[in-house]
């Protein structure tokens, strides 16, 4: 009997995470007796489990949900050291699992690919799961971000022979400091780019770069890592001889722009339109070629449903248009990722005045010592904004920064900055939008603005 149908009550320590409660969904609809806690949920994920009954009736944490005929308590990120359940769990003897250690177990007789980086994996992944379902073909997967065509982030079944997992580079659980991506123990490895980021969990840049090394280094034999050589570093890591690994560069696929639209330029089946744009995503559809070609799928195949992809949710996603307007989001929260969207959406369209706005939300990007890394990332936009809100700065026990210090570390002295949400929104009201784009960035909600009703302003 195979791990996946011995395993059959299962509960959840904090099972409002991203790829927690969206496991806990899949294991529900195998049929598995889900339980789980935690002490805050949020949208959508609180939805998503009502949808399932699956939405713990109080917020907390409660030991004696954990009872001593349960096969496996899986532990999410979110969760402390010194949980109630945790210890109740230890106490009895169960097995406690993080979820990549989970998903390991249920694919350890599958063919496992990883999309690794600092940038662009979500999207990878994303256009990897398009092209292998247009495709028809059995796989598994795990992926950061809503796809269109999926009812959820992860899929596990016996039948499968071949999983696809979105893996990052951060502690796997409060009781594991190891990167998460290190457990999955992949055949193909794809590394898209390294770029600083979480400065509180990788204090220097070489502690960073150190966890994508480390993921090199542990490819098998008839293994195969696959990234992108323009990233000097990660070209460094890329070539470096590994015995019987096979190596795989990429760069950004060849395409044009006409009148505002990208197609792809191929050798043998013409331009090939796409709904995606900027150079950063003609990396990510090489970089998603060179993964599905090493699982077998022809050029023909990988042409025909990459013009369909549109994108995984929240990255340059399309909010709302009219004739001389375009209104995008992005969950760029990083230096390199704010960058590469702003220039993407520039470069697509030239001729329109850009309005990029920023929020600086993580705990890397509110602090003094990390900002200097967004120097000069806004330089693509006509009208360039930030917003931060001081409270979470101080909730975030960090030391205050001022406009100013914004304004310095962009290096930019028309930059925008606001830190109260109603005043931002009166300013972007108040912009001439006529041959005009506005893209929101942030994996914040620039202080809880109503997106539909700006949309709606802005569009007229």
């Amino acid at each position: 009997m195979s791990q996946i149908s011995s395993l059959r009550k299962i509960h959840f320590i904090s099972i409002g995470g991203s790829v927690m409660h969206n496991l806990a969904i899949e294991l529900h609809l195998k049929g598995f007796a889900v339980t789980g806690s935690d002490d805050e949920i949020y949208e959508p994920s609180a939805s998503r489990l009502a949808k399932y009954d699956l939405l713990p009736a109080i917020t907390g944490w409660f030991p004696e949900k954990i009872t001593s005929d349960l096969d496996a308590v899986i532990l999410g990120m979110h969760a402390r050291q010194d949980n109630p359940e945790l210890a109740r769990a230890r106490e009895l003897g169960i097995k406690v699992y993080s979820y990549p250690e989970y998903i390991f177990e249920q694919s350890e007789n599958k063919q496992r690919v990883v999309i690794a980086g600092s940038h662009g994996k979500t999207t990878i992944t994303s256009m990897i799961l398009h092209v292998l379902k247009y495709n028809k073909r059995v796989f598994n997967y795990l992926v950061g971000a809503q796809v269109e065509g999926f009812d959820n982030m992860v899929k596990l079944s016996e039948s499968a022979p071949l999983i696809v997992i979105e893996g990052d580079e951060y502690f796997t659980s409060p009781l594991d400091p190891t990167p998460k991506f290190m457990h999955y123990q992949p055949h193909i490895a794809l590394i898209s780019g390294i770029s600083w980021d979480h400065f509180n969990v990788f204090p220097t840049w070489e502690s960073y770069v150190k966890q994508f090394e480390l993921l090199a280094d542990s490819l098998p034999k008839a293994g195969a890592i696959i990234f992108d050589e323009t990233d000097d570093m990660l070209d460094v890591i890329g070539q470096k001889e590994r015995a019987d690994v096979v190596n795989k560069p990429y760069n950004a696929h060849p395409s044009k722009i006409i009148h505002e639209k990208t197609v792809l330029i191929t050798a043998e089946h013409g331009e090939v339109p796409v709904l995606v744009f900027g150079a950063h995503n003609m990396k990510n559809i090489s970089g998603a070629y060179a993964v599905c070609e090493r699982l077998g799928v022809t050029d023909e195949e990988f042409y025909a449903a990459i013009q369909t992809f549109k994108g995984a949710s929240k990255r340059l996603e399309l909010l709302g248009s009219n004739a001389t307007v375009n209104v995008y989001r992005d969950f760029a929260h990083a230096p390199s990722k704010v960058e590469a969207t702003t220039a993407a959406l520039k470069g697509q369209f030239p001729d329109r005045t850009l309005v990029a706005c920023a929020e600086l939300h993580t705990f890397s990007s509110l602090n003094k010592v990390f900002l200097k890394q967004y120097r000069r990332k806004l330089n693509a936009a006509d009208v360039a904004v930030v917003y931060f809100n001081p409270q979470t700065v101080e909730h975030k026990r960090l030391e205050p920064i001022s406009e100013q210090d914004i304004r310095t570390a962009f290096k930019r002295d028309d930059l925008k900055v606001f830190t109260d949400s109603a005043e931002l929104v009166t300013f972007l009201k108040s912009l001439k939008w006529q041959e005009a784009n506005l893209l929101m960035m942030s994996s914040g909600t620039f202080g809880n603005i109503d997106l539909g009703e700006l949309v709606d302003v802005i569009l007229g």
